[in-house]
C-alpha cells in the first residue's frame, strides 16, 4: 500500500498559488505517513492552553518564520518543535493541494513516510496528544458528517470524521480528504 501511495504522489502535481493568494503569509504541515504493516497517518491534539486552535485535532507543522529558505524547511522545523520527529526520520514523498486556513494563511502539506519504529514525542507546551489513524479505517471515507467552512471568499466543503475520541474537522480534515484522493486513489464523496 506505502509503494502504491508514494508512486502516486509522485505522479500527482497540485496546482501553484493563484495571484490573488499571492499576498497571504504561508505556512506548511506534515502528513506523516507511519509505514509498515498497518500503515497509519500520524495526527496532534494541539494543547488546550494555547491560544489559536486549542484542543483541535492538526496535522503537525505551522507558519513559515523569516530564517526558513523554503516550505520544506517550514515543515521540517515545526515537526520537530511539534513531535519531536527529526528530519532525518522523514522521507518527503510528496505534496498535496495548498488551503487557505480560517486564520487566512496559505497552507501548503506535504506527506513524509515514518518508520514504524521511530518514536515521537509530544511537546507539551503545542500538543496534548500524538494519535495515529490506520488507514484502514479511511478506505471506506468514514466521514460522519460534511460541514460547509466559508473562509475569505471562498467556501469548502470539509468532512468530518470521528476516531476514537478525537474530532477531525476543517481544514485537518481538508487535507486528509486529498490525502485520500490522490494518495490514496479512493474517490471520496
Amino acid at each position: 500500500m506505502i509503494e502504491e501511495i508514494t508512486l502516486r504522489l509522485a505522479a500527482y502535481q497540485p496546482a501553484e498559488r493563484p495571484a490573488e493568494h499571492q499576498h497571504r503569509d504561508v505556512a506548511a504541515v506534515l502528513v506523516p505517513l507511519r509505514s509498515g504493516p498497518k500503515p497509519s497517518v500520524v495526527l496532534t491534539q494541539r494543547s488546550s492552553r494555547l491560544s489559536s486552535h486549542a484542543g483541535e485535532v492538526a496535522w503537525p507543522g505551522g507558519k513559515a518564520d523569516p530564517d526558513d529558505a523554503s516550505l520544506v524547511d517550514t515543515v521540517l522545523r515545526e515537526t520537530q518543535e511539534e513531535i519531536g520527529l527529526q528530519a532525518e526520520d522523514i522521507e518527503l514523498v510528496g505534496r498535496l493541494a495548498s488551503f487557505v486556513s480560517k486564520y487566512g494563511l496559505w497552507v501548503t502539506p506535504f506527506v513524509g513516510l515514518v518508520q514504524p519504529e521511530t518514536a515521537l514525542q509530544a511537546n507539551p507546551d503545542e500538543i496534548e496528544n500524538i494519535f495515529e489513524v490506520p488507514l484502514q479505517f479511511l478506505l471506506n471515507d468514514p466521514r460522519v458528517a460534511t460541514e460547509q467552512l466559508d473562509r475569505h471568499n471562498e467556501v469548502q466543503f470539509a468532512p468530518v470524521y470521528e476516531y476514537q475520541n478525537f474530532r477531525i474537522w476543517g481544514l485537518t480534515a481538508l487535507i486528509l480528504e486529498d490525502f485520500m484522493k490522490f494518495g490514496m486513489g479512493l474517490g471520496v464523496r
